[in-house]
Order: structure tokens, then C-alpha cells, then sequence
């Protein structure tokens, strides 16, 4: 895998955060949020800057990233779709969505098109129970959704 280069104004950004936060350990999460926000994920270079910031071990940051379903470690496409699939959702035919998305975009969930235009991921519960099946794109919720409406949903976005 190449190495990946962080733009050295982002690094100073990131340096700000974590100095915002006063260095500390308990802001953690906080800190990752944020970080998460501005480079659209939390690559190994990231996790390392953080750990350094912080004082603690690389591996403590990695645990916690690794761990929260919200941090990911990959990049997200600039329209990140999730399916949920929490029970609700799924006897009311979210799997079959889901099989829909793949099948338009040609990915898998946690894949990336080459475009870099669409992620593709799953949820375990919304929280929109009533609207299920449920999909989001990125801050956008579709409701009551079939997988005849999956091709309009992408090309809202194309």
C-alpha cells in the first residue's frame, strides 16, 4: 500500500485540535471526531499524530478507532451510502436494497467506486424504525424504501 502523504496544512489543523482540547486523553473520542471531519477519515498517520499529541500509545488511539462503528480507517466516497439493516428494516426488505446498491454501483459494502463518488456501507439500527426500510446518504434519510427507488436515490447524487 503507498504511503499516504497528509497535506502539511491539515497536519497543523489537526495539531490545533488536539491543542484545543488541551492534549488530553479524556477528549479522545472528541479529538477523533473532529479529525475524522477534516481528512474524511482516520488513516494510520492520523492515529499516529494523535497518539504523539496525546501522550498515549498508538494502539490505545487504534483500539478506540477501531472499535466505534463511526470511525472508519478507510476513505468514504463524497456521497457515503448506508443500508440499515436493524430488524426493523430488514424483514421489511432492506437486504434486498442493499443487494440493489451493489449491484448499480458494482461495489460491496465498505468499498469505495473508483470515481470515488459513492461508499457503500450498513447500519445496525437508524432509529427510524417507522420509515423502514431505511438509507442514508450521508445526512439525507430516505424512508420506506424499495430497490425500484435505489437507481433515482443515486442518480439524485450523480
Amino acid at each position: 500500500m503507498p504511503e499516504i502523504k497528509l497535506p502539511q496544512n491539515k497536519v497543523d489543523q489537526l495539531l490545533a485540535i488536539c491543542k484545543e482540547h488541551g492534549n488530553q486523553e479524556g477528549e479522545l473520542i472528541n479529538i477523533l471526531h473532529k479529525a475524522q471531519q477534516l481528512f474524511g477519515y482516520l488513516p494510520d498517520k492520523v492515529q499516529c499524530i494523535v497518539a504523539k499529541e496525546l501522550g498515549i500509545p498508538v494502539s490505545k488511539v487504534y483500539g478506540v478507532v477501531s472499535f466505534y462503528s463511526f470511525f472508519t480507517m478507510k476513505p468514504k466516497g463524497e456521497h457515503p451510502i448506508s443500508v440499515c439493516m436493524g430488524t426493523a428494516c430488514y424483514v421489511r426488505g432492506s437486504e434486498r436494497i442493499l443487494d440493489e446498491f451493489k449491484r448499480l454501483l458494482n461495489i460491496n459494502i465498505g468499498e469505495t467506486t473508483p470515481d470515488g463518488k459513492f461508499s457503500l456501507d450498513s447500519l445496525r439500527c437508524v432509529g427510524a424504525c417507522g420509515l423502514a426500510p431505511v438509507v442514508l446518504v450521508g445526512e439525507k434519510v430516505y424512508g420506506r424504501v424499495t430497490p425500484a427507488d435505489v437507481e433515482r436515490i443515486i442518480k439524485e447524487f450523480e
